[in-house]
C-alpha cells in the first residue's frame, strides 16, 4: 500500500507525539496532518522535532466537530485516531466529557473516514475495556467488561467500529495497549506524578494500599507496533503489551530510590477510587506472531525519563495536584 497522506488525531498528546515521530521517520515520503484540540495534556512542543517540516501540517480542532476536519481527510491513505480523554480519575468527575470525546468523537471520526474513502484506519483503544483480570491474560476474543467511565467510553467506541464491519464492510485495526510510559506524559498519571512530586519535594499520593498491579509498555515500543500494523495487511483487533508488571506502591518506591528520597517520608496513601481494578493483563501473542516484540525496559528507562522531567519541569508548572 502506497501511503502518500496520513491523518492523525491527538498527535500533540503523550502517545500521539511518539506515534507521529515514528510515522514521520518510517514514512519519509508521506505528508502528515496532525489534528489536535490541545487540551491540558497536549502541547505542540512535544512535536518540535517534526512540526517545522514541510511534510507536516498541524491543525487545531476538536474530533467531535467533524465539519472542521472532513475536508482534510480527502485523499488520505491512512487515518489514526489517538485523540482521547484518558485519565480514569477524571472520568469519575466528568464522565460526560469522556463519552463525548472517546465515543461520540471516535464515531464522528470514523464516519468521516468512511465518507472520504480513507483506505486504512487504525483506532487506539485500551486494555482497560477488558476490566479486571486477577489471573491469566486476556486475548482479543475475551468478553469486554469495563468497570469505569473511561473504559466504558472506549468500549462503546469499539462497538460502533465493530458494527461497521457489517454495515459498511469496512475493516479497521483496533489496538488495545497496556499502560504506556515515557517522556511527555502529563503528571496526572502515576509515573510522571511520582517524579514531579519528588522534584518539587512533595509527597507522592498513592490510591488505597497501592497494591494494584499494572503492566507497563514503552511509548516507543507501542509506536513501533503501530508502524508494523500500518505496513501489514492484517486487520482486526490487536493487544499490544509487555511482560513488565509493577504494583503502584513498588513503582513509587523505585522512583523514590532513583531520586534519593525516603519512601516512608515521601509516600502518602489517599482515598481509593470508587472502583480500582486490582490487575489488568493482556496477551500480545497475536502481534508477536507477525514480528513485534518490546525492546525497552521501564527500570532501565527511568533515569532518562526522570532527567527529561527535571529538564522540562516548567511545562507542568500549573500542575498542583
Amino acid at each position: 500500500m502506497l501511503i502518500k497522506k496520513i491523518f492523525i488525531t491527538g498527535g500533540a498528546g503523550f502517545i500521539g507525539s511518539h506515534i507521529c515521530e515514528e510515522v514521520y521517520k518510517k514514512f519519509p515520503k508521506s505528508k502528515i496532518i496532525i489534528f489536535d484540540k490541545l487540551t491540558y495534556a497536549g502541547n505542540k512542543k512535544y512535536l518540535e522535532n517534526i512540526i517545522t517540516s514541510s511534510r507536516v501540517k498541524f491543525v487545531r480542532g476538536d474530533i467531535i466537530k467533524h465539519y472542521t476536519y472532513s475536508t482534510l481527510l480527502k485523499n488520505v491513505d491512512l487515518a489514526i485516531n489517538i485523540a482521547a480523554e484518558s485519565h480514569v480519575d477524571n472520568s469519575f468527575i466528568s464522565p460526560h466529557s469522556f463519552s463525548l470525546t472517546n465515543t461520540v468523537g471516535a464515531h464522528a471520526f470514523l464516519l468521516q473516514c468512511i465518507k472520504n474513502k480513507v483506505k486504512k484506519i487504525i483506532h487506539i483503544s485500551s486494555d482497560e475495556i477488558y476490566g479486571e483480570k486477577l489471573l491469566g491474560k486476556c486475548t482479543e476474543q475475551q468478553k469486554i467488561e469495563p468497570t469505569n467511565p473511561y473504559s466504558a467510553s472506549k468500549a462503546a467506541a469499539e462497538i460502533f467500529i465493530n458494527s461497521y464491519k457489517y454495515s459498511y464492510k469496512k475493516e479497521i485495526i483496533t489496538v488495545r495497549g497496556n499502560n504506556i510510559y515515557g517522556i511527555r506524559q502529563y503528571p496526572e498519571k502515576l509515573i510522571p506524578r511520582c517524579i514531579i512530586s519528588l522534584l518539587k519535594n512533595r509527597k507522592i499520593p498513592i490510591h488505597g494500599n497501592g497494591k494494584n498491579q499494572r503492566f507497563y509498555l514503552s511509548a516507543q515500543d507501542f509506536a513501533s507496533a503501530i508502524i508494523l500494523l500500518i505496513k501489514k495487511k492484517n486487520n482486526g483487533i490487536y493487544n499490544i503489551g509487555s511482560n513488565e508488571s509493577y504494583s503502584n506502591i513498588d513503582l513509587a518506591k523505585s522512583i523514590c530510590k532513583y531520586l534519593n528520597k525516603d519512601p516512608k517520608k515521601f509516600i502518602k496513601h489517599v482515598k481509593d477510587r470508587p472502583y480500582n481494578d486490582k490487575r489488568y493483563s493482556i496477551s500480545s501473542s497475536k502481534i508477536r506472531k507477525i514480528g513485534w516484540k518490546p525492546k525497552f525496559n521501564l527500570n532501565k528507562d527511568l533515569p532518562k525519563i526522570i532527567q527529561w522531567y527535571s529538564d522540562n519541569l516548567y511545562l507542568y508548572k500549573g500542575f498542583k495536584k
